[in-house]
């Protein structure tokens, strides 16, 4: 057993960090106020590798791990949580799927593109009423002769603004639930497609969050992911690994958090002396340095056992409980040390506050993590 990261690892984090300082940092409070990435910075993050970094190069894919992909989202969540989580939807829930479920013909068509960001994922389950309970997908799907017609909605659909590759989940009979899903791959820019809206959110604003309408959009039959009325099943096993993904976002927006309050502890000053020197804010990092720490372990043990190949379920949703519930925590924290310059949105504490509350819901609340952990207790 050990504890260390690799020198692999460590210089991909020195990368990460020092890409952070120069690309991402100076646009973060832009990127929230004006609700976008810019494109540009799309692409530099593309061309470091970060869209595509667990996958083989014979797709354009960096040839890195699971554990180098949490690394990634994890130092880019630090200085921005919607560029983190920009990489973690499009990598564990669009490519990721077709990368485990898809033909040899289907990864060679649609993972090029996305591993060098010239087509953004997304993963398209959540409907207006089909939240946690996947298994009340309304979408419906017929087959006419070599083409499936979609008609229906999604709702909170992460990088759905981007019009890229989705990976979709619609049912050709309701009274199935869940045994009557079926995942395909499309391109959202299709005639059919519709973007009803980009949500206004609390936090991570720069990230797209959308709803949209099918109106009989047609796809061709190879766009078929896996085999009819096995989606759910693709569901379920593409956000046991996406929520290693959110946890690492998670980690990155507690850590981020922390070293600023750290800094900002030592210069501010009151009574004539550092803040820092006083109990009471030294309990609140110890407390908050903890959280981190602990959420890590669990979630880079959690990716390690994914790139082993083992059983992850439990640790993934263990690892996503408590980075999110961490970061959430950290957040506050770090606002109350920076007193009423923490509610002052010049001061960098606010908007991580606002993006950590995200990360206890989305890709299965807290609440479901807690029903997967218990159920696997009690099996």
């Amino acid at each position: 057993m050990n504890f260390e990261l690799s020198q692999d690892h460590k210089v991909l984090q020195d990368s990460v960090r020092d890409f952070d300082t120069k690309e991402i940092k100076p646009l973060a409070m832009q990127i929230d106020e004006q609700h976008m990435i810019p494109d540009e910075l799309v692409r530099k993050m593309s061309d470091m590798g970060l869209l595509g970094s667990y996958f083989p190069e014979e797709y354009d894919g960096a040839g890195l791990d699971m554990l180098s992909y949490a690394i990634v989202v994890e130092e880019v969540s630090k200085a921005c949580a919607s560029c983190g989580v920009l990489i973690s939807a499009h990598t564990s829930l669009a490519s990721g799927p077709i990368y485990t479920f898809g033909t040899p013909e289907q990864k060679k068509k649609w993972l090029p593109t996305l591993n060098t960001g010239d087509k953004i994922g997304c993963f398209l389950l959540t409907e207006p009423e089909a939240g946690s309970d996947a298994g009340g997908t309304a979408t419906m799907y017929k087959r006419e002769g070599d083409e499936y017609v979609i008609n229906g909605s999604k709702t909170f659909i992460t990088n759905g603004g981007y019009l890229g590759t989705g990976v979709l989940f619609a049912s050709f009979d309701r009274s199935l639930k869940h045994k009557g899903i079926t995942a395909f791959i499309v391109d959202l820019s299709s005639p059919g497609v519709t973007i009803l809206k980009n949500e206004n959110k609390m936090g991570i604003r720069g990230s797209y969050t959308t709803a949209f309408a099918f109106d009989n959009l047609r796809i061709p039959v190879e766009n078929l992911l896996g085999q009819e009325g096995k989606g759910f099943n693709i569901a379920m096993d593409t956000l046991n690994g996406g929520r290693i993904g959110i946890a690492s976002q998670a980690l990155g927006i507690a850590g981020g958090a922390f070293d600023r309050a750290l800094a900002y502890s030592k210069e501010r000053k009151q009574f004539g002396q550092a803040i820092s020197e006083f109990q009471a804010i030294q309990f609140k990092l110890a407390d908050m340095y903890a959280r981190i720490e602990t959420s890590k372990l669990m979630t880079y043990k959690a990716a390690c056992l994914k790139d082993q190949k083992k059983n992850y379920t439990m640790e993934s949703a263990m690892c996503k409980m408590l980075a999110s519930e961490a970061a959430t925590y950290v957040t506050k924290e770090a606002m109350q040390i920076h007193g009423g310059y923490g509610f002052i949105c010049d001061y960098e504490v606010e908007r991580m506050y606002r993006d950590a509350k995200i990360t206890e819901i989305y890709e299965g609340t807290n609440e479901v993590q807690r029903v997967v952990i218990s159920k696997m207790l009690l099996s």
